[in-house]
C-alpha cells in the first residue's frame, strides 16, 4: 500500500488545542533580482501537520548532533514523524535524528543492547535474532523510532507488558548546552526524564535489557459479543502474551480479537470459539475490509516474536493511508465501563470512525508514563481524515471518559485542559523543574511544551 503521506499538506492539529487551519505549501517570499526556491514543506507520517521549522538538520554523527545542539537555538529533535501533532516542531530548527541508526554494541552476558536513537524497531529486531535475542514487546508498527517511542510512553499490549521505555537500561542524553548526560537507572534524574516529550534534550544513545528470544503465534477472533467483553474483560485481555480488541463499535459487538501467545509459556488458545466470538479461517486486516498482505501472519503459525507481535510487517505501509489518531488510557479497572460508554456514542463515533483498537499496559514508575503506578488500558482512535468533524468528537470522548480518569497519548490528537493534565500527572511539577534545569533558557520550548506543560 503506497501513500504520497509527505508530498501534500493536510489540515494540522495543534496538542491541546482546536484544529488549525489548513496549512498550504507556499513559496517564501521572493527577492528584487533573484527569486528563492520554494520551501519543501514537510509534514508528519499520516500528513496531517505540517511542520513550522524553516530549518531541517541530519546529522551523521553523534558528534555532529552534539555541535549541532550546541550552535543552534530554538530547536526539536524529529524522529520517524509519527506523533499526529505538533510535540516535535520547532519555531526554527528540527534536528532529524534518522542518520542516527546504527546498532553500536551488544553485551552477551548482560543482554543489554545499545543502540542509536534514530534505530527503528523493525530494524533492530532482525539483528537481536541473529544473536538469539528478542525485545519484552513491540508495538502496532514496526516503523517507529525507539526514542521517539521511549520519550512519548508509546506501548503494545499484555497483562504484564509495560509501555517499550519499560527495558531502559541507560541512554545519552544532550542537553541544549552541549553537555552529554548518561542517566542510569540509578540516576535520581531517571525516572523522570526517561519518557521526556522532547523537553531536556536530544538523546544520542539509548541501552536495552533484552532477553532470549521467542517464538509467537497469532490467532484472530471475529464478532466478539460486546456483553461477553464487558463481563469476562480481565479474562479475555489475559488470553495470550499480547491481546487487542478492534472495533468499530457498532452491532454490540468487538470486531476482532488478536491474541499472540508466547510459545512454551503461555497457555495457546486454539479452539474455534473464544467468548462467543468465532476463530479468523482467513489471515485479515484490523479494517476487515481492507487486504491483509501488510498485516503480520495469523491462523496460529508460529514466528519468532518481531514478525508477530506488532501487527504490521515492516516492508509495508501499515493502516489505512488516511487518518488520524487519538488514544486515551483510564486505570484498568475502569475498563469494562469505559467499553460501554463509548459504545453509547457509536452512532456519532462510527461514520468517522476506520477502527478502535483496545490494549493493555502493565504498570510501570516513569513520571509522565500514563501508566505510573497502575495498570492502564489504551482506548484507540484511528479516525477518517475528516478534519472538521474529529476535533467535537474527540472532545466528546474526553467528556465521556473524564469521570474513568483518562489520560491522553502525549504523541496523538486531544484536546484535554492543560490543567487537568497537571492534575492527573502528581509528577508534573517536578518534571517542569527538571526541564528548567536540563534548558534554563528555553531551546527546546515549542507551542506544545508551552500550551500542555508549562502554561
Amino acid at each position: 500500500m503506497k501513500r504520497n503521506a509527505f508530498l501534500k499538506t493536510s489540515s494540522a492539529f495543534v496538542a491541546g488545542s482546536v484544529l488549525l487551519p489548513t496549512m498550504a505549501c507556499r513559496p517564501e517570499a521572493k527577492k528584487t533580482v533573484v527569486p528563492e526556491a520554494p520551501r519543501v514543506t514537510r509534514a508528519n507520517w499520516a500528513a496531517n501537520y505540517a511542520y513550522k521549522a524553516p530549518n531541517l538538520h541530519s546529522p551523521a554523527s553523534a558528534a555532529e548532533l552534539q555541535e549541532l545542539i550546541t550552535r543552534l537555538g530554538s530547536q526539536k529533535a524529529l524522529g520517524s514523524r509519527h506523533c499526529f501533532n505538533d510535540i516535535a516542531d520547532s519555531p526554527l530548527n528540527q534536528i532529524s535524528t534518522a542518520n542516527l541508526n546504527r546498532l553500536v554494541s551488544i553485551d552477551p552476558a548482560t543482554k543489554h543492547v545499545t543502540v542509536e536513537s534514530g534505530m527503528r524497531y523493525g530494524d533492530l529486531a532482525p539483528l537481536l535474532e541473529k544473536e538469539g535475542l528478542a525485545l519484552h514487546n513491540l508495538a502496532s508498527l514496526p516503523h517507529i523510532s525507539i526514542a521517539g517511542a521511549c520519550a512519548t510512553a508509546t506501548h503494545g499490549s499484555g497483562v504484564g507488558n509495560g509501555n517499550l521505555a519499560t527495558p531502559l537500561v541507560a541512554f545519552d542524553l544532550i542537553t541544549p548546552d552541549g553537555q552529554l548526560r548518561s542517566l542510569t537507572r540509578e540516576h535520581p534524574d531517571f525516572h523522570g526524564a526517561a519518557i521526556h516529550l522532547g523537553a531536556l534534550g536530544v538523546v544520542s544513545q539509548l541501552t536495552l535489557q533484552a532477553q532470549d528470544t521467542f517464538q509467537v503465534a497469532q490467532r484472530v477472533y471475529l464478532d466478539l459479543p460486546l456483553e461477553q467483553a464487558v463481563r469476562n474483560f480481565d479474562a479475555i485481555m489475559s488470553a495470550g502474551y499480547s491481546v487487542s480488541l478492534f472495533t468499530d463499535w457498532m452491532d454490540q459487538k468487538v470486531s476482532q480479537v488478536w491474541i499472540k501467545s508466547r510459545l512454551g509459556t503461555d497457555h495457546e488458545v486454539t479452539s474455534s470459539d473464544f467468548y462467543g466470538a468465532v476463530a479468523a479461517d482467513r489471515d485479515v486486516h484490523p479494517i476487515i475490509s481492507l487486504g491483509a498482505e501488510n498485516c503480520t501472519p495469523q491462523l496460529g503459525v508460529p514466528g519468532p516474536w518481531y514478525e508477530r507481535l506488532p501487527h504490521f510487517k515492516m516492508g509495508f505501509m501499515p493502516s489505512s493511508g488516511e487518518e488520524l489518531q487519538a488514544e486515551f488510557f483510564v486505570p484498568r479497572e475502569n475498563a469494562p465501563d469505559v467499553l460501554q460508554a463509548i459504545e453509547r456514542q457509536k452512532d456519532s463515533i462510527n461514520p468517522h470512525l476506520h477502527i478502535s483498537e483496545i490494549r493493555t499496559v502493565a504498570a510501570d514508575d516513569y513520571w509522565l508514563s500514563p501508566a505510573s503506578g497502575r495498570e492502564v488500558v489504551a482506548f484507540h482512535f484511528t479516525w477518517k481524515k475528516h478534519p472538521d468533524e474529529v476535533p467535537g468528537l474527540i472532545r466528546l470522548i474526553e467528556r465521556e471518559l473524564d469521570p474513568f480518569g483518562l489520560v491522553p497519548h502525549w504523541g496523538k490528537l486531544f484536546s484535554l485542559a492543560p490543567a487537568l493534565l497537571h492534575e492527573r500527572y502528581p509528577k508534573m511539577g517536578e518534571f517542569i523543574a527538571l526541564a528548567r534545569k536540563y534548558d534554563p533558557e528555553g531551546k527546546l520550548r515549542n507551542a506544545y511544551l508551552d500550551l500542555n506543560l508549562f502554561g
